[in-house]
């Protein structure tokens, strides 16, 4: 039986990009569900060998406003509970902090967009799924996490102090920045926000940004595909331990 990983996708503008098909050329296989277009999500994680929650523009505190963010939370936590691993991207990563008792906050210093620089902890390259990325990622986010839950490893900060990246339980990563975010995806994001901008200065800044996204793209998906393998090898083995899954065949794309 092939592992499938549940995929919650919070917007239209944010697929699962570069992690998606790096998942798939693992030979896993995704369940990508659309939530803000009225599909259902699953009660557990039953049927499913792991839970991937993309980002969204929506904060992680707006239970009220979208109505899936809470089950979504109560995913999370069942995956952190019974040991299925769990990967969450900017707002899939604050809703992880949250649903496990932490906090997230509006950043005070403002929005960060673009390539930027991420200080890992000494020690990550121990981390089962993130100890292989490499030292810059795309950033598009407003909000971040302030309260770490109780027993939260930090792996990366940015420069500036922020989280970057955290082992929020045994089986649940959390990652503020987008190893998802191909170009193409980020010149959506751009679009939207250069339409919003309120003065020249702030349409250069999201330009800017945009152009750094395009120029490092093979540095990015060089720097963030043994995301991929790390967190696919964490699925296959939740689903052997669970007698859903053959082992891994020789040769699969991305082993280490």
């Amino acid at each position: 039986m092939t592992p499938v990983v549940l995929v919650v996708q919070h917007q239209q503008l944010c697929p699962p990009g570069w992690v998606g098909e790096w998942l798939t050329e693992e030979g896993l296989r995704l369940d990508v569900r659309h939530p803000y277009a009225n599909e259902p999500l699953p009660d557990d994680l039953r049927e499913h060998d792991g839970l991937l929650v993309l980002g969204g523009q929506m904060s992680a505190n707006d239970d009220d406003a979208y109505a899936w963010l809470s089950p979504t939370k109560d995913l999370i936590r069942c995956g952190a509970e019974f040991g299925v691993p769990v990967l969450g991207i900017c707002l899939g990563h604050q809703l992880a902090a949250v649903a496990l008792g932490g906090e997230v906050v509006v950043n005070a210093t403002g929005k960060r967009r673009g390539v930027l620089d991420t200080s890992w902890a000494d020690d990550v390259a121990d981390d089962d799924v993130l100890g292989a990325c490499g030292p810059r990622a795309v950033f598009w986010h407003r909000d971040v996490v302030t309260r770490l839950p109780e027993g939260t490893r930090v792996l990366a900060r940015a420069q500036t102090g922020e989280l970057v990246a955290a082992r929020y339980a045994p089986t649940v990563w959390g990652v503020q920045c987008h190893p998802e975010a191909r170009p193409e995806i980020v010149r959506g994001w751009a679009t939207k926000d250069r339409a919003l901008a309120t003065s020249d200065a702030e349409a250069a800044v999201v330009d800017r940004a945009l152009a750094a996204v395009t120029g490092a793209r093979r540095e990015l998906e060089a720097a963030w595909r043994p995301l991929a393998t790390g967190f696919a090898d964490q699925v296959r083995a939740s689903a052997a331990s669970r007698g859903r899954t053959p082992p891994v065949p020789v040769g699969a794309p991305g082993r280490r």
